[in-house]
């Protein structure tokens, strides 16, 4: 009999091929400004915009900044830092509630994942430079903006060739 493991959701796998390699990388600075989707909808819908949402209004809107390390042992983890925002998996896919949500990763201008949580596990990057994006969203899936930009943090990865 064979066994399946399941990983929870923020460890997620990411389908990237190449090399990895470089130090830690260091904070993005600060931005006020993971690939599930909701049953019935298709992988090509799930991956198209979502609108936006305006949260500037709010007495402490969400802000957040993002780290890129280089894993000991191989890959990259990246670090999501957030302010006034509470990730929220168990509301995916529902109705808004200010002050939680989930982010979206991308990976050199394409969708990646769903993140649910502060820490995710990127296995390989490609020799290159690679900018890494992570987009706050509510649980409806709009990208929350403060007049009118996206709240994003965007951190770049240089990795050499082996």
């Amino acid at each position: 009999m064979r066994t399946t493991r399941l990983y929870p959701v923020v460890f997620g796998l990411v389908g990237l091929l190449g090399a990895f390699g470089g130090s830690m990388i260091g904070m993005a600075g600060s931005v006020r400004a993971g690939e599930g989707h909701r049953p019935g909808m298709s992988h090509a819908s799930a991956l198209m915009p979502h609108g936006t949402l305006e949260v500037g209004d709010i007495p402490t809107p969400p802000a957040m900044k993002v780290a890129v390390h280089k894993d000991p042992k191989a890959g990259w983890n990246l670090q999501v830092q957030v302010e006034n925002f509470r990730f929220a998996p168990e509301h995916a896919s529902t109705a808004h509630i200010p002050g939680e949500g989930h982010a979206h990763l991308f990976i050199d201008g394409k969708k990646v994942t769903r993140l649910y949580g502060e820490w995710y596990h990127i296995p390989t990057l490609a020799p290159g430079t690679h900018k890494i994006t992570v987009t706050l969203n509510a649980n409806s899936h709009e990208d929350l903006t403060i007049n009118g930009k996206p709240i994003s943090a965007t951190q770049e990865v240089r990795v050499p060739s082996r």
